[in-house]
Formats: C-alpha cells, structure tokens, sequence
C-alpha cells in the first residue's frame, strides 16, 4: 500500500479514487453528531499549528483554512495577533461569520499569489490529484507566504485495517480495500518538494487511543468525518463481517484490561513559496572549515 501511494494521490483512470459526494455525506453525518471530544485529533493537530505559526517572525494579512473539516484552526487564526483577513476554502457551503469559498480540493478557486498564509487539518488527502492541489497551494500563495498542513499518516487505523482485511479475507477469501490509503512521511514529503515549496519541513507525530470496543471506535470515526470515501469501497460487507473483525481485532490489538488499541499518526508538512529573499543552501564545495581541524 505504501508503494502505490504516490500513484493513488494522482489522477491515473477516468474513476477518480474518493467520491466528493461521500465525502459531503460523512461531514454533514459529522456535524449533525456534534460530539464535544470527536475532534481531539483535529484539536491536537490545530494546537501545533497554532504554536508553529506563532513562533514565525511574520505578519500574515490573508489566511485561508483549506478543507479542515472542524473550526479548531480558524479559531486559532482568529485568536492570533499574526494573521488580518481569515477565510475559509470549502468543498461545500457552511453557515459561518468567517467569510466561506466554495471550491473543489482539485481545482483551487481562488487567484494566483492572493494568500499570505494557507492552513489545512485531515482535509487534503481526500484529494483525486493530490501533488496538482499541492501545486495549486503554493500558486495561490504570494511569494514567500506559508503552508502548514497535516495529514493523516500511514499508521493510522493500522490495527482496524489488518483485522478488517483478515476478516474479510476469511469469509470471503478476499477483500475489499474499507479504509483510505495514506501516505508515509518521506512520500509526503516528496509530494511537499515536487509541488515546488521551498524549505519543505515533514514531521509526524503517534498517538495511541484506546477503546472498550470496536463500536466506540467505529462511532468515534463517525463522529470525526474520518471514515472511508473511496469509490471502490462501495461492495456488500458480509454479514458478520463487523463481529469477525473484532474478535481478530482482540485477539490481536487487546491490552490486558479488555481495551483494544488504536493507532493515529499526523503528518506535519510546512513549507514556503519561493522567493529570492529565502536563505539558500551551501553550494557543494563551498565549506570553509575542514573536519578535521575540530578533531583534534
């Protein structure tokens, strides 16, 4: 999976990999649950951002929020001295005091270089052509403005993908593909570098969340907008295809007090559109100290 990662990201056959009306579907399912702690990873991705964008020597006069499917990283913008003018880009309409564009994740709507700083949280890798979106990213930022994302990284939802697959693999001696593929770090950061940002930064995080079932689980993926949009995930599950997945799930993944352990990772991903202002690195053969005169 994680060597066709790269391919899946790109727009290679005329069935694009998501569906945008499930995806419309899942975060209108979310919102209408509205559950106060769905979003501790969003928060949790939101509150690093935030700290990273404070820490930037930069005053930031446009800040558009890009496909994130809860408002922790438009409050953070709203509450930061650093950014003047937030907007919110969205694939469809919300009711909002935040001025709201309306646009899809492969073609970005908006003008060339009009954007100091851009922002988006789990709302990218939804994307049909992910590498053309990042390109648009950096071209909708004016020279020298800033990208911060994060995406959910490869690891995430590992154990619930290996006890799905065995599951279905042992009802039906094959399986279906349930869960959106996600990418690894160093392919992100591929991606982040072919788009054309300048000083691409990738870092990941792990968080392990534990649960009394695969229900809860389950409910809490409802409840954040982070089930699967794939268009081929659209076959008949096997009947007991949910009670099979837990036992192997227990019999795998289940700590010594009942719980079953899930995995989430964050991808963080920064990065600059280039300008000539931008500190460059050291041509080869351009050092003026040896090594070995620190050596002793």
């Amino acid at each position: 999976m994680q060597q066709d990662y790269l391919k899946f990201m790109q727009k290679t056959s005329p069935t694009p990999l998501f569906s945008p009306s499930r995806q419309a579907a899942i975060q209108a399912r979310a919102a209408n649950i509205a559950q106060n702690d769905a979003d501790f990873l969003v928060n949790e991705a939101a509150d690093i951002m935030a700290e990273r964008l404070n820490a930037t020597n930069r005053q930031f006069e446009t800040a558009i929020d890009m496909f994130s499917p809860f408002d922790n990283m438009l409050e953070h913008l709203k509450a930061s001295p650093k950014t003047d003018t937030i907007i919110r880009y969205s694939a469809s309409s919300k009711k909002s005091d935040i001025p709201t564009i309306v646009g899809s994740r492969e073609e970005i709507a908006i003008e060339p270089k009009s954007a100091q700083l851009i922002t988006s949280i789990f709302g990218l890798h939804w994307s049909n052509d992910l590498p053309g979106t990042l390109a648009q990213i950096k071209n909708t930022l004016v020279n020298d403005g800033l990208f911060l994302a994060a995406l959910p990284g490869d690891r995430t939802l590992m154990e619930l993908r290996d006890s799905m697959l065995t599951a279905e693999s042992m009802i039906n001696g094959n399986a279906t593909l349930r869960i959106d593929p996600f990418g690894e770090v160093r392919q992100v950061g591929s991606l982040l570098q072919r788009a054309g940002f300048a000083l691409p930064v990738v870092d990941t995080e792990i968080l392990t969340v534990r649960y009394s079932s695969l229900k809860k689980l389950i409910t809490d993926l409802r409840a954040m907008g982070a089930t699967s949009s794939l268009n081929s995930n659209r076959s008949f599950s096997p009947r007991n295809l949910f009670e099979k997945t837990e036992e192997i799930y227990r019999e795998r993944y289940q700590d010594e007090d009942g719980k079953i352990r899930a995995t989430f990772e964050i991808i963080f991903l920064s990065g600059w559109s280039p300008d000539a202002s931008q500190q460059k690195p050291l041509k080869p053969g351009s050092a003026k100290n040896k090594l070995s005169d620190f050596l002793g």
